[in-house]
């Protein structure tokens, strides 16, 4: 964790604006001027109360949007208009194209059913819902850490002004999300440029704007870029739409993490302790010691390392299956290839927005061991046996099996786990059915941990398939579920 999240500390002293000091007339040290700063605060205070909007909660979505679209003025109306059919057929073909590519690299069928052509303000707006579900978590325990440090005197006193405070805190966290998110939705590519799938289900999106910024240097065709791209979003939407648990855990072990989220409150004594008023030096030097940064509890270190694992797996399998949909179609699909995976690693906007937001670094860090191990395992046993291992969360190779991608490739022709006797679309549409029917059956919803389904699907498992060589598969099964199969909330 790099980075406080929500920018949870004090800002610099020394980082005033740079008209600051520039009073009425050029009279910065007047008598006057800081009764205009005052007014100019109150007014400014009441700008954010009256544009605040209905929101409630840790974060004021409200005025996040509203930041994020007015930081991103005429960029986010920049890109293919309405009336420029040209631009968003280009996006269909590609996606056209790249998905009948892809339909002989992977058994998995075509997961989208909605292609389209984004501007900066569609990202904005389409994945807004996704990221109220993974900032809430981190939000109310930042806001709820404060207010459990006041002293009880100090609440009875405050009375009223707490839901105040309250809606305060929501606004500043709706000005940080909506800053980070018109920065990203300037530089994302897809819709699942950063490993997540932040949009509306069975929708591919491309962002033919930030596409065309991207391309520039690359001294390659705009068309070779876009239809690499195409393929890259549909691999992630066939996965991300058939294979039914994969979604959920993702988005629910990030939410693991940032509920986890602890705050030492006694620092707020030793801090008061330590800060000289007369001192403007020891008063920065104390807000710049860490004391109020968020603690990394164990159990968040367990779900960042599943995190990591389950990124780095899913970013490595889309990376072999779009070299193999392309390579011998596209001349530069190595190239992009490389770019691509460099862009990933060394880390882009969107680390960069997880660690302001959320407190973590969203980085596949694994994903060329990934890469490597999905090649070998399709060169051994082919394609299909390849892409059944996604039809439970049990079968996936660990963290382990990155390091020893040649033993984990043995151990699953030794244990008869890829056995010819298994279908994996029937696998796949059993898998979908247990998870409707656990949705209509009152569960706990989306957010619910798979854990228990998980465990009773493998039950299902054994009873369907009858297979005498399960038991090996099982004892298998076992030992990797100890990461891979691990849902939030076991660690």
């Amino acid at each position: 964790m790099s980075n406080p999240p929500f920018g949870f500390g004090f800002p610099d002293p020394d980082k005033r604006p740079d008209d600051e000091s520039s009073g009425s007339g050029g009279q910065s040290g007047s008598g006057a001027d800081p009764f205009q700063q005052l007014g100019q605060m109150l007014s400014q205070l009441g700008q954010m109360f009256s544009q605040a909007g209905s929101s409630s909660g840790p974060v004021n979505y409200d005025l996040a949007k509203q930041i994020a679209l007015q930081r991103l003025g005429s960029e986010g109306q920049m890109g293919f208009t309405a009336g420029d059919r040209t631009g968003e057929g280009a996006v269909r073909d590609s996606a056209r194209l790249a998905e009948l590519w892809l339909d002989e690299a992977t058994i998995l069928p075509a997961g989208a059913s909605v292609t389209a052509a984004w501007t900066a303000r569609d990202w904005i707006d389409k994945t807004l819902p996704t990221w109220q579900r993974l900032c809430d978590p981190v939000a109310k325990q930042v806001s709820g850490a404060w207010m459990q440090a006041l002293p009880e005197e100090a609440k009875q006193a405050a009375g009223p002004l707490l839901s105040m405070v309250g809606q305060m805190g929501g606004m500043a966290f709706g000005s940080q999300l909506g800053n980070a998110l018109a920065g990203l939705a300037s530089e994302v590519l897809t819709s699942t440029d950063v490993g997540l799938p932040l949009g509306p289900e069975s929708t591919s999106a491309l962002l033919p704007k930030n596409i065309e910024k991207f391309t520039e240097g690359l001294e390659r065709p705009a068309s070779e870029v876009l239809v690499f791209l195409a393929a890259r979003e549909a691999a992630h939407q066939r996965l991300f739409t058939h294979i039914p648990w994969l979604r959920q855990r993702l988005l629910a072990t990030v939410e693991e993490f940032a509920s986890g989220i602890t705050v030492d409150t006694s620092a707020l004594e030793q801090l008061a302790g330590q800060m000289d008023p007369a001192n403007p030096a020891s008063i920065e030097q104390v807000m710049s010691s860490g004391l109020l940064e968020p603690q990394t509890t164990p159990e968040q270190k367990a779900a960042l390392g599943r995190l990591e694992t389950l990124l780095a797996l899913v970013e490595g399998w889309v990376d072999v299956v779009v070299a193999d949909a392309t390579g011998d179609r596209l001349p530069g699909a190595e190239a992009l290839r490389e770019t691509l995976r460099r862009r990933r690693a060394t880390g882009g906007p969107a680390e960069q927005t997880f660690a302001t937001l959320v407190g973590l670094e969203l980085r596949p860090r694994r994903m060329r061991a990934a890469s490597a191990l999905w090649k070998l395992v399709g060169d051994r046993h082919g394609m299909e046996s390849r892409d059944k291992l996604w039809t439970h969360p049990d079968l996936l190779p660990t963290a382990d099996d990155l390091d020893d991608p040649i033993g984990f490739a043995e151990r699953l022709g030794d244990t008869g786990a890829l056995g010819e006797g298994i279908d994996p679309i029937a696998e796949l549409e059993r898998t979908e059915r247990a998870e409707r029917a656990k949705d209509q059956s009152g569960g706990q919803g989306a957010r619910t941990d798979d854990s228990g389904s998980a465990g009773d699907d493998e039950g299902k498992d054994r009873s369907d398939k009858g297979q005498d060589d399960k038991g090996g598969e099982d004892g298998e099964d076992g030992e990797d579920g100890g990461v891979a199969g691990r849902e939030p909330g076991d660690a």
